[in-house]
C-alpha cells in the first residue's frame, strides 16, 4: 500500500483498506508518542495557517517534534507575505524550499488541492474553509476505535453545527466506509450539506432529525459540535440556533452508560463543564489521539514506515 509522497486533501480520496492500515498504523506508532523516537530525523514540516487554530497546529507540530522531526510555519496571514498580496501558489512553491511535508489551513473551500496541483512535496489539508478536515476525521476514528474496539454495527449521532462543521463533512465521509447507522441531528437552518447527504445516504442508514432527546437511549457515539458563529453572515441567523443543543448531566440520565462523548473543540456551552467528570467524556483523548494518528501521518507520506 503506497503512502509515500501521498496528499491528504479530502477524506474522500481514501478507500475502507487504506483508513484501516492508517489507524493499524497509528495504533503501532503509539508508544513512540511517548517515548519519542528520531524516525523523521532531519525532516522539516511547515504549517500554513491562515486560520486561527490552537489544536491542529500544536497537534502536527508535536507529532513532528515527538518522530525527531523540526517545525516551521505561520500561525497568523498577516505576519508571512500574503500581508504583502503573494499569492498562496506562490507561498507554496517558496516554502516547498525549505520543508519535506506542509500542512495547510485556509478559509477558502478547495484551497488545499489548488496548493497541492503547485506544490512537489506533500500537502495536508489541515482544514478548508466549510469544506473538509481529513486528519480530524482519522483521528475521529481512531478515537471510536479505541473506545468501543470496533467502527462496525455501532450507532453514531453527529450534532449541532452540521452545515458549516467541516469535521463532521469529513467523517460522515469516512464513516460511510463502515456499516453504521448515522444520526444526523441539527436545527433546519444547520442541516447537512446536500452533496454529503446525497453521497453517504448511497451506503449507509442515515436518519435526520432536529430534536436529540429521541434518539439518545440508542446511541453509542455522540459528536458533539459547536455552532460556528464565524460562518454567519447574518448574525440574526446565528442568534436563532446558536444554543440549539447543550449536553449536561442531565441529558446523560436517559444514555447508554457506555456511550461516549467527542467534541472536536473548542467548545462553547454546548457541552455543560459537568460532564467533564463523568465516563462518557472523552473529548481531551481526542486531543491525544490527534497526535498519534499525525504522526502516523506524517511517518507514512514520508516514507519512514510502510
Amino acid at each position: 500500500m503506497k503512502f509515500k509522497g501521498r496528499d491528504i486533501i479530502s477524506i474522500k480520496d481514501f478507500n475502507r483498506k487504506e483508513i484501516d492500515y492508517i489507524l493499524k498504523t497509528a495504533e503501532t506508532i503509539e508508544p513512540l508518542a511517548k517515548s519519542g523516537s528520531d524516525m523523521l530525523h532531519g525532516k522539516m514540516l511547515a504549517t500554513l495557517f491562515f486560520e486561527p487554530s490552537t489544536r491542529t497546529r500544536l497537534s502536527f507540530e508535536a507529532a513532528m517534534h515527538k518522530l525527531g522531526g523540526s517545525a516551521i510555519g505561520f500561525a497568523k496571514p498577516e505576519i508571512a507575505s500574503v500581508k504583502k498580496g503573494e499569492n498562496l501558489a506562490d507561498t507554496i512553491r517558496v516554502v516547498e524550499n525549505y520543508a519535506d511535508v506542509i500542512a495547510l489551513r485556509h478559509p477558502l473551500e478547495g484551497a488545499a488541492r489548488l496548493a497541492a496541483e503547485f506544490a512537489q512535496i506533500p500537502i495536508i489539508n489541515a482544514g478548508s474553509g466549510a469544506e473538509e478536515h481529513p486528519t480530524q476525521a482519522l483521528l475521529d476514528l481512531y478515537t471510536i476505535l479505541k473506545e468501543k474496539n470496533q467502527i462496525d454495527r455501532l450507532n453514531i449521532a453527529l450534532i449541532g453545527d452540521l452545515r458549516y462543521g467541516r469535521t463532521v463533512h469529513s467523517l460522515a465521509y469516512a464513516l460511510s466506509l463502515y456499516d453504521v447507522k448515522l444520526h444526523l441531528i441539527s436545527p433546519e437552518l444547520l442541516r447537512m450539506r446536500r452533496e454529503v447527504l446525497d453521497a453517504i445516504k448511497k451506503k449507509i442508514e442515515v436518519a435526520e432529525r432536529t430534536g436529540m432527546e429521541e434518539a439518545l437511549p440508542e446511541i453509542d457515539v455522540l459528536y458533539m459540535t459547536r455552532i460556528q458563529k464565524e460562518r454567519f453572515a447574518d448574525m440574526a441567523e446565528y442568534a436563532k440556533v446558536k444554543s440549539a443543543y447543550k449536553i449536561d448531566c442531565d441529558v446523560l440520565e436517559n444514555v447508554k452508560k457506555d456511550m461516549v462523548i467527542m467534541h472536536p473543540l473548542p467548545r462553547i456551552d454546548e457541552i455543560a463543564d459537568e460532564v467533564d467528570a463523568t465516563p462518557h467524556a472523552r473529548y481531551f483523548q481526542q486531543v491525544w489521539n490527534g497526535i498519534i494518528v499525525r504522526m502516523a501521518l506524517l511517518a507514512l507520506i514520508l516514507g519512514a514506515t510502510e
